[in-house]
């Protein structure tokens, strides 16, 4: 069932569920005009407006009570309290008519939130530097949540109006229009998404219907009905949301987070219905349409297909690689990081993705009889920073002012030369400092406390030393803007010349790319390095990383008649300069903190 406002030429169509009402009035905000609404079944409430003027505000009035936005509108201009815009998309004129999208094993991601990207922090301002990133390498842009939250800063994972695109990055024709360029370019797009909640300030959802059961709870408040009484409009609600943002603004892809706090004890889970709706849209539009999931626990049926009783994701963020390449290069093993201390967890997350399996309370590590290496490597996404490993830190210091550029070198080359598809996050790149803190911008005071209180209980764990910084405080946004005139200057444009030299020979070279496989032949370690031999077809790689702050003397088991192609110890990448070979040798010393590739004759033909 189509909900919100729909366009038939100037003509508009209101549809709005209210099950529990007896009477449902449109109301118009310029000229006062109420209109009842007719209910066509099942609690849906309908009625067409003809010759509609552009930008319309309107509301809906419930039995008489005072007026509400609508829950599925597609914009705020005055925020979560305000009215809502009808919006007419079919006045958009895509150029994109010849993209059908890309195939998932190619994509390289990179992480942006729209607020800090930019000086201005708006989409119009990001599109700008598209044809930079298009350069640069990358092919897939993943947005940080963009639909409203209340205020006019925050990360977005509060949205309380999935189908509105925040207001303070711009209207819906600027997104489109990034989708345009972004295209043009050869780049995708995703956007995050929440389905496990909505936001605290401004919800009005429970006004309409029963969306929430109040009994059970996530973290972050109550979980949604999408199996109890009157559920049919609540699994609606979201399926048609995913379907309006593929729709009305072309994007490629979506990712959820933490779905494993979507409870559902239906027949067919509303996952695996949601992501069989989205592939049957994407066959009906003739365009690869994906669908990601962040679970924050290894349930191998995310990725298993409906067919065999599984969620059907097209891909999933793996943590497990990141905690343990983080862990390793920070010496950082406190909360979470306690179970990835020793070099042999970076192994297992390189060869079998899952080093821990299942959720609370049957989680676990994975038994030395399990492997999953039936997953193809292709559908795990891997990164050694994203907003959450940041931005979730008491002072959201990146992993170059923990470990240094050698260490972000080694990372990089561990994430985009790994057998899975890389992540990056905004200004890593060019190993930006500039910190990406957690900031909010809520209007009610007991709300900000409430925040400021969970966020302090959350660091308990890790015992990092010092005072919160205040989210509710505007100087953490301005502080978490990336300084992008800084990627060509002195130490951090060698930086972006070796993420981009990695990039490329990804693309180049088969048996650095994802597949279906993962390509590895060998995975040794001596000391804190890394020894991988990885081969497709007659493409041979030997890759070495050296996670330590000591120079190791190698022996390395392999007849690989190779060059070297990377040396991130290399001055030309801002490093003290190599200390490697240029031929492959069965016995090298390797520098601390070093990344090294070497290829064989036919990974260059």
């Amino acid at each position: 069932m189509r909900i919100g406002t729909t366009y038939h030429k100037n003509n508009c169509e209101f549809t709005v569920w209210a099950p529990n009402v007896t009477n449902v009035k449109l109301t118009l905000e310029d000229n006062k005009q109420s209109i009842d609404m007719a209910k066509v079944g099942n609690g849906y409430w309908t009625t067409l407006l003809k010759q509609v003027e552009p930008e319309l505000k309107y509301m809906f009035q419930l039995d008489a009570k005072s007026a509400k936005p609508d829950p599925a509108s597609h914009f705020q201009p005055e925020g979560v309290f305000g009215p809502s815009l009808a919006i007419n998309h079919e006045k958009y004129t895509w150029k994109d008519t010849s993209w059908h999208g890309l195939e998932f094993k190619e994509l390289i991601f990179y992480e942006v939130h729209v607020g800090t990207f930019t000086p201005q922090g708006t989409l119009s301002a990001m599109q700008n530097r598209i044809a930079e990133l298009a350069d640069f390498g990358v092919n897939a842009i993943e947005l940080m949540p963009v639909t409203q939250f209340s205020g006019s800063r925050g990360w977005g994972y509060d949205s309380v109006f999935p189908f509105a695109l925040q207001n303070s990055y711009g209207v819906p024709d600027d997104l489109k229009g990034l989708v345009d360029e972004c295209h043009d370019r050869g780049i995708a797009v995703f956007l995050d998404f929440v389905y496990n909640h909505i936001g605290p300030e401004g919800n009005i959802l429970n006004d309409y219907a029963p969306y929430f059961v109040n009994n059970r709870m996530t973290t972050w408040g109550p979980n949604l009905n999408v199996d109890g009484p009157n559920s049919f409009g609540v699994r609606n609600y979201f399926l048609e949301n995913t379907l309006h943002w593929f729709r009305d603004y072309h994007i490629d892809g979506i990712r959820l987070d933490a779905i494993l706090w979507i409870a559902d004890i239906s027949p067919k889970h509303f996952l695996a219905e949601l992501n069989q709706s989205v592939a049957k849209y994407a066959q009906e539009i003739g365009r690869r349409l994906y669908m990601i999931a962040e679970t924050g626990y290894n349930e191998p049926a995310v990725l298993t297909s409906i067919d065999k009783d599984g969620y059907g994701f097209n891909a999933q963020w793996l943590d497990d690689y990141h905690h343990a390449l983080f862990s390793q290069l920070t010496g950082e093993n406190k909360s979470y990081y306690t179970g990835f201390i020793k070099l042999e967890d970076l192994v297992d997350a390189l060869t079998d993705a899952y080093v821990y399996v299942k959720k609370p309370p049957e989680f676990r590590r994975r038994g030395s009889e399990e492997f999953f290496r039936q997953i193809p490597a292709y559908k795990f996404v891997v990164f050694s920073q994203n907003h959450d490993q940041i931005g979730n830190r008491l002072w959201g210091d990146r992993l170059v002012s923990i470990s240094g550029y050698e260490a972000v070198k080694v990372a990089a080359g561990l994430i985009l030369l790994s057998p899975y598809v890389p992540l990056l996050f905004m200004g890593e790149e060019y190993g930006d400092i500039t910190p990406f803190l957690f900031f909010t911008d809520y209007q009610g005071k007991e709300l900000a406390e409430k925040i400021r209180e969970e966020r302090r209980k959350e660091f308990t764990e890790f015992q990092w030393i010092g005072d919160l910084p205040d989210p509710q405080n505007p100087e953490w946004f301005t502080k978490s803007k990336i300084q992008w005139e800084k990627r060509r200057q002195g130490i951090t444009g060698k930086i972006t010349e070796y993420y981009k030299t990695l990039i490329n020979l990804r693309k180049k070279v088969p048996s650095l790319q994802a597949d279906e496989y993962r390509n590895i032949k060998t995975v040794n370690t001596q000391g804190k390095v890394l020894l991988i031999e990885k081969q497709k077809n007659t493409s041979k790689a030997l890759i070495i990383a050296n996670l330590g702050n000591e120079t190791q003397s190698l022996q390395i088991p392999s007849g690989l008649n190779s060059q070297k192609v990377l040396d991130s110890t290399d001055l030309i990448f801002g490093g003290p300069g190599s200390g490697l070979p240029e031929k492959f040798l069965p016995s090298m010393n390797v520098p601390s903190l070093c990344f090294a590739v070497y290829l064989n004759q036919e990974s260059f033909t």
